[in-house]
């Protein structure tokens, strides 16, 4: 191997020099781009994973302190820090100052690297469908200009033919009363031109008689005279009595509506923009601060215990599901008689209701109310616990047994077909996994993981929110008719065995287990359980009469 990392291990060994440009863990040296190349197709070495040497040296550089240039031999808990030996000098009164070598045996199998490689994933993921969704925003928008573009244009297309009717109309109209009117002036001037032609003969005469008639005859013609220009006045003020002298004029208003579309109307529209938020489950995991290399370890199902804190009688016999509601108090559903039942933080019984059918899971989902499913019904319903009535129902169009809130939805098992996830805000039902469950399967959610029980098979399963199965846990000398499920919020995994009569708890990947409770400790027929991540407190129901309240507990 070379003496300096940075040089190609190869060609040391040749007496040459050559900058690596790549670190082979597997053979534990550097290679140049010659060495590399050859190291990539040659049978022995082709599998062999590299990794770039400026990634490398980083990797090296993390051994080291970075204010003093010494390895890191020591890790202070309090602080949460390594320390190189002048470090710890400063560090020496801190408590839980522990050998790093300690603190890192088996961590690239701890649940905390696990977590870390599975946040990497996440992030990944998210911003995969982040993208995806910013494209599809874009794509969205584009489209939409267009539309508005031809909505648009097809407003002003619809307005400009609305305005070319009416101008068209008016014109029409104006043309017709002109032409009325022309005619009724034009048969009124036809009638004076002859009248016209009538006086002048009567005037040509008048002059002849004037001139050459006797005085008789000039007598007799002027009162023949007189009776035509009585009939000739008569018909002047006939036509001044018919209004066929009156002087016609034409005028135009315009209609005010018109003068307002100018004055009142200063825009063609209006575009908008809303911004939704998306409804579909992001993937997200909280308490990231619990994830440390520090806190997982320590936080194992091996170092975990339970305390009893107090026994719960029931007085039920059908108990299908169990509660903690975050003031302390409990809540039991019975499907015989079908009912739900609040105890008090002493035990008492606050309240029951009973007339809401059919009965089967129960969980808390906020704002002072719980969901009920129904099992064989196609119903949940809604009740609100502070009025201590039925809120509303909500039809699913499928059975419903376990069922487990999660950011505003909630997710059930629907026998048949499989997982479903129905939204509360606006009752849209989605599909997680069409795998078919068992009867009486239960349901737990644990950041972006599904766990889900199925009796018939014996059997534990997790997976993701789009129904890809991560791991499948099947122990059946330790774990039999798996019923109610639960997660710690280290995502440890809770399970009551009705079959087997225990409670058992399996690590966040499905590898490791240990039962917590047997029929030793009072489990005959336990059906249901649930944890509440705010008080560390475990509730464990039995099927009849009884339920208990534990404290989890983990040993550092």
């Amino acid at each position: 191997m070379a003496s300096n990392w940075s040089l190609c291990g190869v060609c040391d060994n040749r007496q040459l020099i050559k900058l690596a440009i790549v670190w082979c863990s597997e053979c534990d040296e550097g290679l140049c781009t010659d060495c590399n190349e050859h190291h990539s197709i040659s049978n022995g070495t082709k599998r062999h994973e590299t990794v770039s040497i400026a990634e490398y040296r980083e990797l090296q550089n993390a051994e080291f302190c970075i204010l003093h240039n010494e390895k890191y031999e020591l890790f202070c808990r309090e602080h949460d820090c390594p320390c190189c030996k002048i470090c710890g000098k400063t560090h020496k009164d801190c408590i839980g100052l522990t050998d790093i070598n300690e603190m890192i045996q088996n961590i690239k199998s701890s649940n905390a690297f696990y977590e870390i490689e599975q946040n990497l994933l996440e992030i990944v993921e998210n911003v995969k469908r982040i993208s995806t969704s910013r494209e599809e925003n874009l794509k969205s928008l584009q489209n939409k200009k267009r539309e508005i573009e031809e909505e648009i244009k097809l407003t002003r297309t619809k307005v400009n033919n609305h305005l070319d009717k009416l101008q068209d109309d008016l014109l029409n109209e104006l043309c017709t009363i002109e032409q009325k009117e022309s005619i009724k002036i034009r048969t009124s001037l036809t009638s004076l031109r002859k009248k016209k032609k009538e006086v002048a003969k009567y005037q040509a005469r008048f002059d002849n008689i004037k001139k050459y008639a006797s005085d008789i005859k000039a007598f007799m013609y002027m009162k023949q005279l007189e009776k035509d220009i009585i009939d000739e006045e008569n018909f002047i003020q006939s036509m001044n009595k018919k209004h066929i002298l009156n002087q016609i004029k034409i005028s135009f208003v315009i209609n005010k509506s018109l003068d307002q579309i100018t004055a009142s109307i200063q825009e063609f529209g209006g575009v908008s923009i809303s911004s939704e938020r998306c409804d579909w489950p992001t993937l997200k995991r909280k308490n990231s601060q619990a994830q440390s290399i520090l806190a997982l370890p320590t936080r194992s199902i091996e170092s975990l215990t339970l305390k009893l804190k107090k026994r719960i009688n029931t007085e039920l016999s059908e108990v299908r599901g169990c509660s903690l509601l975050p003031d302390g108090r409990t809540v039991f559903s019975c499907c015989v008689p079908n009912l739900i039942r609040v105890l008090k933080t002493d035990g008492s019984k606050d309240f029951e209701i009973n007339n809401i059918g059919d009965t089967f899971d129960v969980v808390f989902i906020g704002d002072g109310s719980i969901a009920v499913t129904s099992g064989h019904s196609d119903r949940i319903n809604i009740i609100d616990i502070k009025n201590k009535n039925l809120e509303k129902t909500i039809k699913v169009n499928s059975d419903n047994d376990g069922v487990v809130y999660k950011d505003g939805h909630l997710i059930y098992c629907a026998k048949e077909k499989g997982l479903q996830m129905i939204s509360l805000k606006d009752e849209s039902i989605t599909n997680v996994t069409s795998n078919k469950l068992s009867v009486f399967s239960y349901v737990a959610t644990f950041r972006d993981k599904l766990f889900y029980t199925n009796s018939d098979t014996h059997s534990v399963t997790c997976c993701d929110y789009h129904g890809n199965i991560l791991w499948t846990f099947c122990h059946i000398s330790i774990l039999l008719s798996p019923f109610g499920i639960s997660v710690d919020k280290n995502g440890n995994v809770f399970v009551v065995g009705l079959g087997s009569r225990n409670v058992v708890v399996i690590s966040p990947d499905g590898q490791s287990f240990r039962q917590l409770l047997s029929r030793k400790d009072g489990l005959d027929n336990p059906q249901a359980l649930h944890y509440d991540q705010s008080t560390n407190n475990l509730l464990v129901a039995l099927r009849t009469n009884e339920a208990y309240l534990f404290e989890v507990n983990y040993n550092l």
